[in-house]
């Protein structure tokens, strides 16, 4: 019997491919190339359009010889792998689609658009020759860069895009370094926010990093950052919340009350005032609560379970720092089980809908509470400050740090250097205590006799 060598090699699973007929979309007055040629791989749908019949029968025809030759589909591209072009050919462009695509399903919504904004910026700054109108390409990509839009693409700005667009080959240091800092800027040459600037660059860093792992790219040609920049952001004093300017909770209640008025609208954010005030929610987290997350007991305290936040679009997406359970006092319990009961709300419902079923508008929030702040007599404040009252009066009332922080979705450092002024009480408190202490008479040993 013959010896055998090494261990067998695996066949690759077969793929299972499925094409469709042509679709003729003419009738819709939104796509501007209306012949659609569809296809899965292994059950997952990808399409591409074309303007003309005759060009997506070509295609649909070259999708079918594949096929039947026995070619196999990239699972990221769709299209079959003799068709690819070498990763160190292809455009930024259609690299940054690549992968968004790969990256979509493991993102929250909130991820995703704020993906999509940076890819947005840094694709017409890395380009052979400037587009005639920077701020319409970016609106472009905007649309197109979201996985499963490809019918949206327009013919005319993606042949420009091969055509100018740098290749990954042809990424380097220097080339990449005056792209970052253009994409650090605001239009007028002004830096940028730090806590947007450090989110562009982390993304569109990532973008390349993803290209290096890939081997379309040697080393890592992102531009390092200068030890000058490391020490301003090292000594860059972070600001904590003036405490001073917000109300106290005689003034908040007083504010919350007065929100109510003659329009059907002011109950709206008036209830969803008092949930960021007596709970501590960001407005994010506000407009996102549902029925389900709700513990309202006849007497005592409550518990809102926070799970969902508005991700910008009126979806649904993660909290900023993650779920957490927060409790409520009796007087918000009261006040939401009436809102539900006098609306007969269901598990599922969203608590702050308007009229017509649509996200209250934030604009219209801020003008409510500013009004309502206006009639007790205090200066205007915005409502994401509620939140900051609120742990202000925590903070004040001597709920342990640690306890202040879970309810905020908060660390403990972040609290601190935050609401360091809502802590000026504690020496005051503490000095008293060490006073009551050092006043005590000094123990006197007890003498024994001896002998």
């Amino acid at each position: 019997m013959a010896e055998r060598v090494g261990a067998p090699v695996m066949p690759r699973p077969l793929q299972r491919i499925q094409v469709y007929a042509v679709q003729d979309r003419r009738s819709s007055k939104v796509l501007k190339r209306p012949w659609v040629v569809r296809w899965t791989v292994d059950g997952r749908h990808r399409s591409r359009s074309f303007n003309r019949k005759v060009e997506a029968e070509r295609y649909r025809s070259e999708l079918l010889r594949a096929v039947h030759d026995g070619a196999r589909f990239d699972p990221a591209t769709g299209e079959p792998e003799t068709w690819q072009t070498p990763l160190g050919e292809v455009g930024i462009h259609e690299w940054a689609r690549r992968w968004l695509e790969g990256e979509w399903d493991e993102w929250a919504p909130r991820t995703r658009k704020s993906a999509v904004e940076a890819l947005a910026r840094f694709i017409p700054l890395a380009v052979e020759r400037p587009p005639r109108s920077a701020d319409e390409l970016g609106r472009y990509l905007r649309r197109t860069l979201v996985p499963g839009r490809e019918a949206e693409r327009d013919e005319t700005t993606e042949r420009w895009l091969d055509r100018s667009c740098v290749r990954l080959k042809d990424l380097d240091r220097e080339r990449l370094r005056a792209v970052v800092r253009t994409l650090m800027q605001k239009r007028d040459g002004t830096p940028l926010a730090p806590n947007s600037a450090a989110r562009l660059r982390a993304t569109c860093h990532a973008c390349v990093l993803a290209a290096v792992d890939a081997g379309a790219i040697e080393v890592d040609p992102w531009p390092r950052r200068t030890k000058s920049q490391s020490r301003r952001k090292a000594v860059r004093k972070k600001r904590g919340v003036d405490i001073r300017s917000l109300p106290d909770p005689t003034t908040m209640d007083a504010a919350i009350d007065a929100m109510a008025n003659d329009k059907p609208g002011s109950l709206v954010y008036q209830a969803m005032t008092a949930v960021a005030y007596y709970a501590g929610l960001r407005p994010s987290e506000v407009v996102m609560l549902r029925v389900r997350a709700l513990d309202l007991p006849v007497d005592g305290w409550g518990r809102i379970s926070v799970t969902e936040a508005d991700d910008g679009e009126d979806q649904a997406g993660d909290p900023k720092t993650g779920d957490r359970i927060v409790p409520i006092p009796p007087v918000l319990v009261k006040r939401l089980r009436s809102w539900i009961g006098d609306r007969g709300l269901r598990r599922d419902d969203l608590l702050f809908r308007t009229a017509s079923g649509t996200r209250p508008n934030q604009q219209n929030w801020n003008r409510a509470w500013k009004r309502a702040l206006a009639i007790v007599g205090h200066d205007p404040l915005r409502v994401y400050d509620c939140r900051h009252a609120a742990a202000t009066t925590w903070l004040q009332a001597g709920v342990p740090l640690g306890e202040v922080a879970r309810r905020l979705g908060h660390s403990v450092d972040t609290l601190v250097a935050n609401y360091v002024g809502a802590l000026e009480t504690d020496e005051e408190i503490s000095n008293a205590k060490i006073d009551a202490a050092m006043a005590l008479p000094p123990a006197r040993p007890e003498l024994r006799s001896v002998g």
